[in-house]
Parts: structure tokens; sequence; C-alpha cells
């Protein structure tokens, strides 16, 4: 075993996926080195890498959390864009099938809101941007190795020891450890290995399954093409199943389908078209009866929320959790990429504010400011959960009840009332808080209740219409 010490002030981010990368971005300028150790060589060009198996699923990252991400690396936004990501105007760019029916999509000029976004990208892609832009910081260095475990004690935690190979282990010593990485992080078992007592956690398994799949846009599909989502409803006593076609790079969809507990798609693709034909609404099967698959049906089932409240214990100074490696949320919502975004900008913000990263209270000040976009994405994904048929975890309580009612009021009120959609589009895309739901002319808006009637079908353009009117493959195929 080697030991590596010097007088220099040192991050160690282990974990090198997104929130990795994103919090080295945020520490960056206020220290002298940050090694980020992965487990897997990482890739110089936006192909799959290894140890992700999720990027091979449709991913959504609002623009609450793509602002996040050009803030902390000014030019990213622009590098996707050059590479074929799709900016997705919303709520215009949408079409999108809540539990009371259909969103307008509000067209008109005076409706814009420049803010408001989607960016239609693959997972390697979004992931290929952000370490291009951050690898020109000459203050960051990725080392190829296995984090093994935590240098320090219970007050403070002083490194890491990783491995390079068999019986090549080296102590990285460092001012600060940040665990990125994600769901199968080993940290608590790690830190409780040094006396740190058990971190406290909380799980909501609605038991969903994806399966995803790219298919090639069919002709007439134009690149301003928009996001589509069939979105669950938890009032019905029956699983959930959900859909969502996200254009991105190289023309093609990315396609995700997605059931609760006893409504599962399978990885089968000859049932993956009929599968979307049955869920609330038929329309992506109908996008997809036009299109080409282009890749095989991926299918994961580890999509429980998990949130491990390390502001429940006293923790040690000099250790930081980010992303799902803190708070892992069901990928239903697609709050994952955007919450670790905003959690590595709270990061920078509280390091800004204290002066640096190695104040006697920076750890704990700064896991509650990375926690908050978290909370949230967590309130509203399990406001929607614990009413899914089997249903893990917890039952809905009186609060949850009402929280529920008085969001549909609003959904239904939003298909309507363009200050309600917004209001709700803000707080989907993590723009806002949940706070500006009770803004007076929101609730005056749920007060009212809708203004004009329910739209009978989706409001499709001329030309979405002609594709979803096309011959499909599978017939052009069979003549």
């Amino acid at each position: 075993m080697t030991s590596h010490s010097d007088s220099r002030s040192r991050v160690l981010v282990m974990g090198g996926g997104l929130a990795g990368t994103l919090a080295a971005a945020a520490v960056a300028s206020h220290c002298d080195e940050v090694v980020i150790v992965e487990r897997h060589t990482l890739p110089d060009t936006p192909v799959p890498r290894r140890g992700l198996p999720q990027a091979r699923h449709a991913h959504m990252l609002w623009s609450g959390g793509a602002d996040a991400i050009e803030d902390l690396l000014p030019g990213t936004l622009g590098l996707w864009l050059d590479a074929g990501a799709h900016r997705i105007p919303l709520p215009s760019g949408m079409l999108s099938y809540s539990p009371c029916g259909w969103y307008r999509r509000w067209h008109e000029p005076r409706y814009a809101v420049d803010d408001l976004y989607l960016i239609g990208a693959s997972r390697d892609l979004i992931d290929w941007g952000v370490r291009t832009r951050l690898q020109a910081d000459p203050r960051i260095r990725i080392l190829t190795a296995e984090p093994l475990r935590l240098l320090g004690d219970r007050t403070r935690i002083t490194g890491a020891v990783v491995q390079h190979g068999p019986g090549r282990q080296e102590r990285l010593h460092a001012d600060l450890v940040i665990d990125a990485m994600g769901r199968s992080s080993r940290a608590t078992g790690w830190l409780g290995d040094i006396g740190v007592p058990a971190i406290p956690e909380t799980t909501l398994d609605a038991g969903v399954t994806y399966a995803s799949r790219r298919y090639k846009a069919p002709a007439g599909a134009s690149g301003d093409w928009p996001a589509v989502t069939i979105q669950p409803d938890a009032r019905i006593p029956v699983p959930g199943t959900a859909g969502s076609i996200i254009p991105i790079e190289g023309g093609t969809w990315q396609v995700a389908l997605c059931g609760t507990r006893g409504g599962e798609p399978t990885g089968d693709p000859e049932r993956f078209e009929e599968y979307a034909r049955h869920m609330r609404h038929s329309l992506v099967a109908d996008f997809l009866a036009a299109a080409e698959p282009d890749s095989p049906v991926s299918l994961t089932r580890d999509t429980a929320s998990r949130h491990r409240h390390y502001g429940k214990i006293r923790m040690p100074a000099g250790f930081l959790a980010i992303g799902d490696a803190a708070t892992a949320l069901n990928p239903l919502y697609g709050h994952g990429m955007s919450v670790a975004a905003l959690g590595a900008r709270g990061l920078r913000d509280v390091a800004s504010a204290m002066g640096g990263i190695t104040g006697p209270r920076f750890t704990r000040r700064a896991q509650r400011e990375m926690g908050r976009p978290a909370a949230a994405a967590w309130r509203l994904a399990a406001g929607q959960d614990t009413f899914f048929t089997g249903t893990r975890g917890r039952r809905p309580t009186l609060a949850d009840r009402v929280s529920r009612a008085y969001t549909h009021r609003l959904i239904r009120t939003a298909a309507s009332n363009f200050t309600v959609a917004e209001a709700l589009t803000r707080v989907m895309s993590l723009q806002a808080g949940a706070g500006v739901l009770a803004h007076p002319r929101v609730l005056l808006g749920a007060i009212r209740g809708p203004l004009l009637p329910p739209l009978t079908g989706p409001p499709l353009t001329a030309e979405e219409d002609a594709v979803k009117q096309s011959p499909s493959i599978s017939n052009l195929r069979c003549s």
C-alpha cells in the first residue's frame, strides 16, 4: 500500500458519473486539486460507458437542471446542441396526457416562456458534454481506480483507500470526500466501519419497471418534434402505466414504457408496441407504428425511491453525499439528473458563501443545501407513488390526500388556464419550488376551475397528425 500526502488542498470525488463530475465542477475553485475516482475508464466521445446500464433508458433533463449545469460549466449547453441535442420549449413543445386529460400547448407568441424547456439527448451525450467542459480545468483529474474504504474517524473523514489493481492500493488524503457512487454506493457501510451511527433511510417503492428502446424517427418528423408523455393516473385502483417519446440526437427517438407493480412491461421486443397500445392513451403507440426500431429493448427494475437522512445524525466533517448516493428517485418523473445538478450548484454556493470547504460547519450546511432540490423532487414523487396499487414503504396520510386533491384540481385547471399551466411546469421542471402553487393567481385559478372544455384528443399540429396517420412500418414491410 502506498501513501500520498502533501500540503495542497484536495477534494476526492468517488464516482465519475454526472453527479460526481458536477460536484467536481462545484468545488474546483475552492481547492488546489480535485481527484475523481472512477472504477471504469471514461470515454472521450458520447458513447456508452461501463457501469451505467441506465444510460440505455430515456432521460429527461429539465430546464432547472440544464440551467444549473450551464451555470457550473458554461458552454455545455452549446456542446449538446451542436452535437444534435434538442432544446424543446415548454409547454408548446410537449404533448402531454395528464391524469385529467390533454394539456393545451399554448402555441401563441404571447404565451412563450423562454426559460422553460427540456433537453432531448441521450444520457451518453449529456455526460460527454459535462466531462468535456470539466476536463478543460487543469485542477481536475480523473483516476481510474476502485474506492475501497474511507479514512478517518467518526469526527472527520480524511480521505479514502483506492485500489488500482490486485495488491495495488493507495491512501488518498483529502480535505473533503464526496460520495457520488449512485444507488449502489457502499459509503454508509464504510462510515459504520469507523464508528459513525447508522444512517436512517426511507424507501418508497411503487415497483416501477422500465422498458426502453430507440426508434428511427419517421419521415415527416422534423427536428422540432415534440416530447410525448402519457402519464399514469394513481386515482385508478389498477397498476399505473406510462410512456414517453423524447427526440434525441441522430434523428432518433428514445422511447420509454413503464408500469407499476402488477402492470410491468417486459423485455420482449414483440410486445413493446403492444404494451404502448394499452396505456391510458394510444398516442405513443400510434407514433411508433410509423417509426422503425433501432435498438433492442432494455429493461430495469431497480427504481425504488431511497432517501438517506444524513442530516438526522451527527456526521463527521469532511464528508458529503450527492445525487443518487444521497437520494435516489423513481425515474418515472425524470428528476434525477436535474436534482444532481441543482445539488452541485448548491454545494458551490455554500463554498463561496463560507469562503472555502474546510470551515467547521461547512459539510453540515452544504449537505443541507444540496438536499433541498432532492427533498422537493421526493415530495413530488411520493405525492403520487404512495397512491399506486402495490406501493411498498408507507401508505397515504391525510396530508397526502389533501395535497393530491389540490394537485389534481390544478392539473384539471391547467388544461385551460395558462397561469396554472405555467406554474405547474415551473415546479415539474424544477425551475421553482412548490410554493409557486400557492401564489394568489394560481389559487384563484384553482378556485375558478377550468375556463374551457377539455380537449377531446391530443393537440397535434398538421405535421404531427400526418405522421400519426401514415401507414405503419410493419404494414409496409408485409406488403
